[in-house]
């Protein structure tokens, strides 16, 4: 009798334990209330996602999947938004070993596997057990006391090994006061995610009137999928402390046409130093995906077309021969972007590509360049090409040296226009702190301390002589 008694001693004693055991709470995609998205344009997302759970009273553990596989688990934020005083997490694991074949049989190194292969010659399976000995840039059996290196066939496994996982998996140990429905919001910042703004230009037929408009190109590695998003964009110079060889690494958007007028998507708002940009409707971010929205568009924009050649400050402290004395003559486009020129809103960094029609009315790609983020109210310069018809050539005509840091030199500048319109050329000379100009044939305008600007006019299938004389110093 006494020793049944004890026996149910025991019994009562341990049930409460087992009543009190933790219980695991497994939240998935399917449970999303929200999602908000906001990308910045150095590789770098913030993601805020709301999932509606039950969890039990008392402690317990909850696993959240399907986050990001390039998160960073040290800014993970975890609350709940309804009861915030009825859960506290007391501890926080980001489950990344994910499940493959590699990392599946890396589990079963030291154990027995089975091999199935199919006979050929007599049409039917045969399998073997096979003691796994290495998993090291291949898998390395011991069958019937021989070594194998390698055996055909597939690997058959008994059971999944512990400690993987399908998917990238946020867990938390967590404590509640009473059993309830949680809204429990996750924020983290993952790499792997960024977007950039593409433009389009089309050019008028006279080069003095265009037409804009800018693409936002997202591109989604992070390693997670982002359905029904709340999406902001972040533009500006966000500082992150990192390793400095981590670099953007862009891939061309395909465009197949130009595109068609449409309404604005995005709302535009000053953030911080920053400028955030709001798409007005949720939209779905995919892993692996690239995905473009239209950022602005516009018609009517005054541009300014200009051809300049510029000098190098070294050759006039010097003999200058040149086998070939012909100099490049660039073409630029230039705009305001202010309200008055049909736009006025901050434009992201990105790459302006330039088109205009032919005389059959076909679209034409004509040249391209990269802008800064550029507020309201300042320039966009563009650099898109070199000029055919009009042809440069300096000859430096005389030199003298008249200190051991003083300089003269004359200087001849043909300008040839094989075009049949007159052109408008800007000659850019880059002098030293001290320089005087001593003659000129033309008039000049001097940029800033270093630097003076040549302007000339070309009738058709002409030829203008700017010659001038100057004297430098170091």
């Amino acid at each position: 009798m006494m020793t049944m008694w004890k026996i149910m001693c025991v019994v009562v004693i341990c049930l409460p334990l087992t009543s009190h055991a933790e219980e695991v709470v497994t939240s998935a995609a399917d449970q999303q209330v929200s999602m908000h998205v906001t990308v910045y344009n150095n590789n770098l997302g913030l993601v805020k996602e709301t999932r509606k759970m039950d969890l039990p009273k008392g402690q317990g553990e909850l696993r959240f999947t399907e986050v990001a596989a390039h998160m960073k688990p040290e800014t993970v934020a975890v609350k709940s938004l309804n009861l915030p005083a009825g859960l506290h997490v007391l501890e926080q694991n980001y489950e990344y070993d994910l499940m493959n074949p590699q990392r599946l049989l890396d589990k079963y190194v030291g154990k027995r596997i089975k091999i199935v292969d199919w006979n050929q010659y007599q049409d039917r399976k045969e399998t073997v057990e096979a003691e796994l000995l290495s998993n090291n840039e291949g898998p390395v059996y011991k069958i019937n006391d021989e070594i194998f290196l390698g055996h055909p066939g597939y690997q058959v496994l008994p059971k999944l090994p512990e400690n993987l996982i399908a998917k990238p998996t946020l867990t938390w140990l967590y404590e509640t006061s009473a059993a309830a429905t949680h809204n429990v919001e996750v924020s983290y910042l993952t790499e792997k995610i960024h977007w950039r703004a593409d433009y389009v230009v089309l050019l008028h037929k006279d080069d003095t009137i265009g037409d804009v408009s800018g693409w936002v190109t997202l591109e989604n590695n992070s390693g997670a999928s982002y359905k029904n998003a709340s999406l902001k964009l972040v533009a500006g110079d966000v500082h992150r402390v990192q390793d400095l060889a981590v670099r953007r690494k862009f891939k061309e958007a395909r465009e197949q046409s130009l595109p068609m007028a449409a309404a604005p998507q995005f709302e535009e708002k000053p953030f911080f130093e920053y400028h955030l940009y709001d798409l007005q409707r949720p939209t779905t971010l995919k892993d692996k995906q690239t995905k473009q929205i239209r950022l602005l568009d516009t018609t009517g924009v005054s541009v300014r077309k200009e051809l300049l050649v510029y000098g190098i400050q070294s050759h006039f402290t010097r003999q200058y021969r040149e086998e070939n004395p012909k100099q490049p003559v660039a073409v630029y486009i230039s705009f305001r972007n202010s309200k008055e020129n049909k736009l006025g809103v901050p434009l992201p960094e990105g790459i302006m590509r330039l088109y205009k029609a032919d005389d059959k009315g076909s679209t034409q790609f004509i040249g391209e360049d990269r802008i800064k983020h550029t507020p309201k109210d300042e320039d966009v310069r563009l650099k898109i090409g070199n000029a055919f018809d009009v042809v440069v050539q300096r000859t430096q005509l005389d030199f003298k040296q008249l200190t051991s840091k003083s300089y003269e030199s004359t200087w001849e500048i043909k300008v040839r226009n094989h075009k049949d319109t007159e052109v408008a050329l800007g000659i850019i000379e880059p002098l030293f702190s001290k320089w005087e100009i001593l003659e000129k044939t033309h008039p000049f305008k001097k940029l800033d301390a270093h630097t003076v600007r040549f302007d000339v006019s070309v009738p058709k299938d002409d030829e203008v002589k700017v010659k001038y004389r100057v004297r430098v110093g170091l």
